[in-house]
C-alpha cells in the first residue's frame, strides 16, 4: 500500500510474511497464493505491499538462480503484490515448534550473518517495482547479550563495515539503493535505540541505520520522541518501522493479571518482560515465565512483554497493549513536515501462539486479521494527513 505524505514523498505500508512458516522457495510461493493474495482481496486493492521474510535457504536459491528471482517477481505481479523491505532478523527456523534464543544466531560476529545480509540485499534489487529505487532490510541488532565479548564486538564492527561496501557497490551496479537496519530488541546488545547510536555512529555510513520496532520500543520502555530525536540528533537514518504493539499489564501485583499473563506463556517464542521500578531503573527478565516465577520482577508498576499482540484487538481486560506508543511513535515517523521513513511493516508474527481461544482458525480468519491490522494502520497514517495511492 503506497501512501502520499503532504510534502510529496511516497510512504509504503506492507504486513511482514514472518507469520507464514516458509523455508523454501517453494514455501514463499504458496505463501503468496494462499496468503498474501487474500489478503489483499480483502482490503480492496490493486496493489499491496508485502515484506518479504527469506529464510537461508530460500535466500540462496532467489540469490544463485536469476531464473527464480525472474519467477518470484512474476508471481508477485501477477497476485498484485509488491515488496520494497526483507524481515532479515530471523536466518532459518522461525516456524519451528520452539524458536526461543535461536532466532539470534548466526549473529553479526559470524560470516553467516554478514552473507545472507548480502545476499537479501541483492535479491531485493531483482524485487523492487520497476519504478521505485530504494529497498530496505531488517535484521539482527548485533547479537543476544550474554554471549558477546570485545572480540565479537570488533568482529560485527568489521562485518557492518563490509556490508557497507558492498551495498555501495550494489547500488553502483544496478542503480538501486538498499540500506540494512538493525532491529533494537530487549535483551540484545542493541537492546533499546539509545544502545544502536554508538555501534551505528562508528560506522558512520548513510545505508547502515536503526529499524524501529514500536513493540520493542515499548517494551523497554522508550519514549518515541526522545528516542527518535536521538537518532536524528547523531544522523542516525531509520531505515523502515516495524509497526507492533506490546502486551501492557498495569497492575501486575494482582492475582486476576498474573493469571491473564500466565495465558500468554507460551513456548514457541522468546517474550522479554521488563518493567520501571521505583528508582526509574528498568528490569527485565529474559521470557514471561521467569517474569512470572516469585519475585524476579518488582511488580508495583506496570509490566510490558514482547509479546506481538493484534494491532486491532488489544487482549482484554485486566491485559492491554501499547497502540498507543505504536500511535506516538507514527505520528513522529511520518506526521512531520517531512517523513523520518518510508518504509512501515505491520509485524504481528505471532498469531498462532496466542492463548488458544485468540488464535485464527484456519487461512480465512487469519487473513481476515491481518486485513484488519492493516486497515488500522491504514487509518492511523490518513488522520495523520497522508493519502492513500491507488
Amino acid at each position: 500500500m503506497r501512501f502520499r505524505h503532504p510534502d510529496g514523498t511516497t510512504v509504503h505500508l506492507a504486513y511482514c510474511t514472518n507469520v507464514h512458516p516458509a523455508e523454501t522457495l517453494d514455501g514463499v510461493l504458496a505463501q503468496l497464493r494462499d496468503h498474501c493474495e487474500p489478503v489483499r482481496r480483502r482490503l480492496g486493492r490493486d496493489r499491496l505491499g508485502i515484506g518479504l521474510w527469506l529464510a537461508k535457504d530460500a535466500a540462496h536459491a532467489l540469490d544463485t538462480d536469476p531464473a527464480a528471482l525472474r519467477g518470484l517477481r512474476a508471481a508477485l505481479d501477477r497476485r498484485g503484490l509488491e515488496v520494497v523491505t526483507l524481515n532479515g532478523f530471523p536466518y532459518e527456523g522461525f516456524g519451528a515448534e520452539q524458536v526461543k534464543y535461536r532466532v539470534y544466531r548466526p549473529d553479526w560476529a559470524d560470516l553467516e550473518r554478514l552473507e545472507h545480509t548480502t545476499a537479501l540485499a541483492r535479491v531485493l534489487t531483482g524485487l523492487l517495482p520497476d519504478d521505485l529505487t530504494e529497498g530496505s532490510v531488517s535484521t539482527l541488532p548485533l547479537g543476544w547479550r550474554t554471549t558477546w565479548t570485545d572480540d565479537r564486538a570488533d568482529a560485527a564492527h568489521a562485518a557492518l563495515l563490509t556490508l557497507a561496501e558492498r551495498l555501495d557497490a550494489l547500488a553502483d551496479l544496478t542503480g538501486r539503493s538498499v540500506r540494512v537496519g538493525l532491529e533494537p530488541e530487549p535483551g540484545c546488545v542493541v537492546e533499546t535505540t539509545g544502545d544502536a547510536l554508538a555501534p551505528l555512529t562508528a560506522v558512520g555510513h548513510p545505508r547502515i541505520g536503526v529499524c524501529v520496532d514500536t513493540c520493542h520500543l515499548a517494551t523497554s520502555f522508550e519514549d518515541p520522541h526522545t528516542a527518535l530525536d536521538a537518532l536524528a540528533a547523531a544522523r542516525v537514518p531509520v531505515v523502515k518501522s516495524q509497526l507492533s504493539a506490546a502486551l501492557h499489564a498495569e497492575h501486575p501485583r494482582l492475582p486476576a493479571v498474573r493469571e491473564a499473563l500466565a495465558a500468554f506463556d507460551e513456548p514457541r517464542f522468546l517474550h522479554q518482560t521488563r518493567t520501571v521500578g521505583d528508582t526509574g531503573r528498568l528490569h527485565g527478565t529474559d521470557d514471561l515465565g521467569q517474569a512470572l516465577t516469585g519475585d524476579a520482577l518488582p511488580d508495583t508498576s506496570p509490566w510490558r512483554a514482547h509479546f506481538h499482540v493484534p494491532l486491532h484487538a488489544a487482549p482484554a481486560a485486566p491485559l492491554t497493549s501499547t497502540l498507543p506508543v505504536l500511535k506516538d511513535a507514527l505520528t513522529r515517523l511520518v506526521g512531520g513536515p517531512h517523513p523520518l521513513t518510508r518504509h512501515l511493516e505491520v509485524e504481528t508474527y505471532t498469531w498462532q501462539a496466542l492463548p488458544p481461544a485468540l488464535r485464527p482458525r484456519g487461512r480465512a480468519q487469519l487473513a481476515d486479521g491481518i486485513a484488519a491490522e492493516l486497515a488500522l494502520a491504514r487509518d492511523l497514517l490518513t488522520d495523520l494527513g497522508l493519502k492513500e495511492l491507488p
